[in-house]
């Protein structure tokens, strides 16, 4: 299975046990075994492809062999004893919670020296709160293996990399932030955050060769990693970036370690340290002995941050603080500029940094606004983006980015309202990555974009005191929609409301002409109402046949490109630079045809790339082959009382079954189609029957009277048959009676009324009872009830459950043969095969969407026309005619009634109101 399939299994798999454990808990010891298993793996591929040891590790790998101990040591930072291995607690039957214990301690005994900072206490959260697992060690045990059983899924082999681990250990952290509110929130930066920050900090450092990045705030490091992940896309040097971290929370401190050594990263480049960034400077270059009027601050390429918003600190004697004495004091009730500050005084001259905020950091007062002033002053705001609201976990309020750099070629602002582009997931917002894309282009192009971006000037801030509240320089919002009182009154579409989808116009010329009719120089009406009229004067006019044309041309080749890239070039396709190539494909054709959308083309690519990527990414580490592989779907079931796994079908590891079934097996699948359309007949009709039963007949039912209960049936169709008085009953009845072959011929050559020879005769041409009663049956059966009579519904709906017991065994032998067809075929697939189906999951489903994008325009433009023609179909003139005519027709009808005295008299006088005489 590929990454995410795994990550998803391993998080059913802990949804399973962590009912009786908090989830911001349950983290630190899922992630805490993840991690030891990836040390003890680390640990045993060091020894197999260094030191060439491949056997008998359990003799060699011992914490008395002192060479062997510090050998390992200085290559990895850490030992592990055969004993202590995660892989020694699987393989033991007798195994406890004892040895964990005895395990963790070792470790921290064993680091190296060097690797202290990396590796010391890194799992104390896990050692205490082990305790917790249980009320006894057999308990303890018990829940140990239960989560050893989890983490041992996770494959670690020469076909696998660090990076699935990376992205399980990812996975999982933000799903318990997604799942365990504010709490496991506070660690977690959402991955889309992280992507867009690290986007724009990574093009910022393209050029260098040699990076440091530190986050002062780290949490589980994923924005550090992420920093990594985009760097590479334009630095070939792998070991080329050191990463500083600092966070002040213990068990948060250990997840950036744990993160960042899973990540592959050389720990020779890992620098992190547990504590109070703005209590106690970090990073220096001394950790030893250092005085704080000698030492001298790291200075790094970028600093990147999600520090605790509007936290309140004590800002005690640190007016001459280097961070902070050029700009001012944060409040004590808020620390977000002094994070700021704090991040910026790391960062070279050349550097940048990236700060996520509260929106009230651009427009607070007092000492905020002093701080904020002096930073616009030096030139050393970049960039704010304003980002959606409730995309954080923890808090829905509205956040921002800010970017600043020191020495700037200019002072002016790059001020982005991105509010309004995301997507709803579950209950939060998410930045799509068409967002992240449109953000991060506007911040390298500084380009400004109506309702969207403008850089400002330093002047025109001044002007509004240094107040960089968002809408003040970028209205986003939608345009009110008016009311033209002329046209409400009196009919007509606004010339100028027309004229406001020049945007249409000016691509389409010709296109207003055939949709509006002029009836006065200010107003103008639509041909037709009706939208199938509209939509073919669309679709047949030239300007729009000439457009599609123009478009279809530009992207014609790609499929042969997205072809070339990803599957002629499977093996070797780079899959971290392979997206942003692609997207520029497709933005090279876009940006040269009017009112394409270049960011919602991307976003159809993005849809289906993560699956595309994981496909590759597979058969890359797997080799070719894969794709020919099937494998088992596993389900637990109770076997002799015991819980175990089964094998209940098969699934391909890259191509799905249903692909093969409707295109290789195309036969096969649609007999499978037809039996299960005959079973949503069957059902429909039956749920039909069902709500024709009266409350007086449906003990036949279930007990929601939602379905018929097939016992019951049964038992109610036997004694509507008893109740049938069918003539040949009697006559058959007098014919068991008697005796002798003679006297049996002579009834029935009396009885002709019988079709005697419709039953199966014996030797001597007599008949005996199973022939007789099967006769009579078949009579019954045939017997006509009267339509939706209680006696038909019985009938009915007895014969439709037995046919539908009948295709629904057809339809599971269907699917058992088409599922073994189906694996017999992907296990033999032939290369053109394999191309095809290829192209069928990567290739078309993209090619499908790009193509019906002049399509979505067309539906666009049909809408835009509907809702004026409906906006001023009715005018005030009509309800005023319309009222006038209900008051006529009340008024004569008011003449046709007939009483006393008095009811006349009220109804003259109600017929004055309505303007009768």
């Amino acid at each position: 299975m590929n990454k995410q399939q795994l990550a998803n299994k391993i998080w059913e798999s802990a949804n399973e046990m962590r009912s009786k454990i908090d989830a911001s808990e349950y983290k630190d010891y899922i992630l805490g075994f993840i991690f030891y298993k990836f040390l003890s793996e680390k640990e045993v591929e060091y020894l197999k492809n260094t030191l060439s040891l491949t056997e008998n590790l359990d003799i060699h790998l011992k914490e008395e062999d002192d060479d062997l101990v510090k050998e390992i040591q200085r290559s990895i930072g850490y030992f592990i004893s055969y004993d202590n291995l995660f892989s020694t607690w699987v393989n033991d039957k007798d195994f406890n919670i004892g040895q964990v214990t005895t395990a963790l301690s070792a470790f921290k005994r064993l680091i190296h020296k060097d690797y202290y900072n990396v590796f010391s206490n890194i799992f104390d959260t896990l050692q205490a709160g082990l305790t917790k697992l249980g009320d006894s060690s057999a308990s303890q045990t018990k829940a140990v293996k239960k989560l050893i059983d989890i983490v041992k899924v996770i494959p670690m082999n020469s076909k696998q990399d660090y990076d699935v681990l990376g992205f399980i250990y990812e996975y999982l952290i933000s799903m318990f932030a997604a799942n365990a509110g504010k709490k496991a929130g506070e660690f977690y930066t959402p991955h889309e955050v992280s992507v867009l920050i690290s986007e724009i900090v990574a093009d910022h450092l393209k050029d260098k060769n040699e990076i440091e990045i530190y986050d002062p705030t780290s949490g589980s490091g994923s924005l550090l990693i992420n920093i990594g992940q985009s760097v590479a896309k334009h630095n070939e040097n792998e070991n080329g970036i050191k990463y500083y971290a600092q966070e002040l929370k213990e068990n948060t401190y250990n997840l950036t370690r744990m993160n960042l050594v899973m990540r592959g990263i050389n720990i020779n480049n890992i620098f992190v340290r547990n504590g109070d960034t703005l209590e106690d400077d970090w990073p220096y270059f001394s950790d030893e002995g250092h005085k704080k009027d000698t030492y001298r601050r790291v200075r790094v390429d970028a600093v990147v941050s999600n520090p605790p918003y509007s936290q309140k600190w004590d800002s005690s004697d640190y007016e001459n603080d280097e961070r902070y004495e050029e700009y001012g004091l944060a409040p004590k009730s808020k620390a977000d500029y002094a994070f700021l500050l704090h991040d910026l005084y790391h960062i070279k001259p050349d550097g940048i940094m990236a700060i996520v905020l509260p929106h009230g950091v651009l427009f607070r007062g007092g000492e905020e606004g002093t701080i904020r002033a002096r930073l616009i002053e030096k030139g050393e705001i970049d960039t704010i983006i304003g980002l959606p609201s409730n995309i954080f976990f923890g808090t829905g309020i509205p956040t921002i980015i800010m970017i600043l750099k020191k020495n700037r070629p200019t002072t002016d602002i790059l001020i982005i309202d991105a509010s309004k582009g995301f997507e709803k997931a579950g209950t939060k917002n998410k930045l799509r990555a068409c967002d992240i894309k449109k953000i991060t282009d506007v911040v390298k192009s500084r380009e400004s974009i109506r309702g969207f971006s403008r850089c400002v000037s330093k002047e025109e801030i001044v002007q509004n005191d240094y107040n960089l509240n968002i809408p003040r320089y970028v209205d986003s919002s939608e345009k009110e929609d008016t009311i033209d009182i002329y046209a409400t009154m009196f009919g007509g579409i606004p010339n100028s409301e027309i004229n406001e989808l020049n945007k249409y116009w000016d691509v389409f010329p010709s296109l207003k002409k055939s949709l509006f009719n002029s009836i006065s120089p200010e107003y103008s009406q639509v041909v037709s109402e009706k939208t199938k009229e509209i939509a073919k004067i669309i679709n047949e006019n030239a300007d729009i046949i000439n457009f599609k044309n123009d478009y279809n041309n530009k992207f014609k080749e790609f499929d042969s490109f997205l072809t070339n890239e990803l599957i002629q070039q499977i093996t070797s396709v780079n899959l971290v630079k392979e997206e942003d190539i692609v997207a520029e494909y497709i933005f090279e054709r876009a940006d040269k045809i009017p009112l394409i959308d270049k960011y919602s083309l991307y976003q159809m690519l993005d849809n289906y790339w993560q699956d595309i990527s994981s496909d590759i990414e597979t058969i890359q580490k797997e080799g070719l082959d894969v794709i020919k592989t099937t494998d088992p779907i596993m389900k637990k079931k109770k076997v002799k009382g015991k819980e175990t796994e089964v094998t209940v079908g098969w699934k391909g590891r890259i191509v799905p079954f249903n692909l093969v079934q409707e295109t290789l097996l195309k036969d096969e699948y649609q007999i499978l189609l037809e039996l299960e359309s005959k079973g949503v007949e069957i059902n429909s009709e039956l749920e039909e029957l069902v709500e024709n039963i009266s409350e007086d007949d449906n003990s036949i039912l279930n007990d929601d009277n939602s379905a018929f209960v097939s016992v019951e049936l049964k038992n109610a169709l036997k004694s509507i048959y008893e109740d049938i008085d069918l003539p040949e009953k009697y006559i058959f009845i007098e014919y068991l009676k008697l005796k002798g072959k003679k006297n049996k011929l002579e009834f029935q050559n009396n009885h002709r009324e019988i079709d005697w020879s419709s039953m199966n005769a014996n030797k001597d041409n007599t008949y005996g009872k199973t022939v007789i009663t099967a006769y009579i049956n078949e009579k019954l059966e045939n017997y006509e009830f009267e339509k939706n009579s209680h006696e038909y519904i019985v009938k009915r709906a007895s014969k439709l459950l037995s046919k539908d017991a009948e295709i629904n065994k057809e339809i599971k032998n269907q699917k058992e043969e088409l599922e073994k067809k189906t694996k017999e075929t992907i296990e033999t697939l032939t290369k053109e095969n394999i191309l095809y189906l290829l192209k069928l999951k990567w290739v078309f489903p993209i090619i499908k969407e790009i193509n019906s994008t002049p399509n979505v325009i067309i539906k666009d433009i049909i809408n835009q026309i509907e809702r004026l023609a409906m906006k001023y179909k009715t005018t005030l003139s009509d309800i005023e005619k319309e009222i006038k005519d209900t008051e006529q027709l009340l008024t004569s009808m008011i003449d046709e009634l007939v009483g006393n005295e008095t009811d006349i008299a009220g109804l003259q006088e109600f017929k004055k109101i309505l303007g009768g005489n």
